[in-house]
């Protein structure tokens, strides 16, 4: 007696079972119910395509309790026309001297068609009557607003803060913040009051490299290495770079104690952008 299986088909199909599992856990959406049922069809897929792989060479009276049994299972699930009677389901056109079998649609393909029916209802009838699973839209949604959550944090630290999205901020916590971190690293360049000693002044309405809080944002961030003012973004985190440089532009109108002369430019802002009442962008 031998059993002989065709080894890449049963690789194949055992790879397949592996790794169904991990793909309904992915889902998410097939849980419970369903994800029992996609278990089920996929282990019965398996056995059925495994037994339907495996031929055997016996001798029928050696009375075999296995393989007796398995192959009347296969000849049921296959329903295969035996070769001697394959002219009993000819049919009558011919192409090219190649003739086309009758057969039925073998069973193990309707119990597949079946199943995908059963697998239909169940999932209808939990996700959309019971509703006791989450589809795709419910996943969605609930991972908007996830990224919501994850960009308010971002925001809120300012990591997302660059010269091209910072904005002016008024508010007196973000102000004091800002003359603290202007006191401790640029006054000794340009005065406690901001009337400028090595670095310029910057309480008048001149400007060498840009006015508005842009600008300023991006002077504090990158530096002038030509003037030896160095980059801050290594030492100040974005909210910090928006809040001294909100703080600066606020200086302008004031008095400072022994003023530099003016530098640079009078800088305008651009007419379509708002005036917000300091040096804005």
């Amino acid at each position: 007696m031998k059993i002989k299986t065709n080894p890449m088909v049963f690789i194949t199909l055992l790879v397949f079972f592996l790794l169904s599992g991990n793909l309904f856990a992915a889902g998410g959406a097939l849980d419970g119910v369903m994800a029992v049922t996609g278990l089920i069809t996929v282990a019965v897929i398996f056995f059925i395509a495994w037994m339907v792989t495996v031929y055997s060479e016996m001798d029928d009276k050696s009375g075999d309790i296995f393989l007796k049994p398995l192959r009347a299972f296969n000849k049921y699930i296959t329903n295969s026309t035996p070769i001697e009677k394959e002219h009993e389901i000819l049919l009558d056109h011919e192409y090219d001297g190649i003739r086309e079998l009758d057969n039925r649609v073998p069973p193990w393909f309707n119990f597949l068609f079946y199943g995908t029916i059963l697998f239909s209802i169940i999932y209808l009838i939990q996700y959309h009557v019971i509703g006791s699973g989450n589809v795709q839209q419910d996943e969605y949604m609930a991972e908007v607003r996830e990224a919501n959550l994850q960009k308010e944090i971002l925001l809120k630290t300012g990591a997302l803060l660059d010269e091209n999205s910072v904005k002016f901020v008024k508010d007196a916590g973000s102000l004091s913040n800002g003359k603290d971190i202007f006191l401790k690293n640029c006054a000794s360049c340009h005065a406690n009051d901001g009337g400028g000693l090595v670095g310029p002044n910057l309480t008048d309405k001149y400007w060498i490299h840009g006015g508005g809080i842009q600008n300023v944002f991006k002077t504090i961030k990158y530096g002038v290495p030509a003037k030896g003012m160095i980059s801050w973004q290594t030492q100040l985190n974005p909210t910090q770079m928006q809040e001294v440089a909100s703080y600066i532009l606020t200086l302008e109108g004031t008095e400072p104690a022994a003023p530099k002369a003016p530098e640079g430019n009078i800088w305008e802002p651009e007419k379509e952008q708002p005036a917000d009442g300091t040096k804005d962008s």
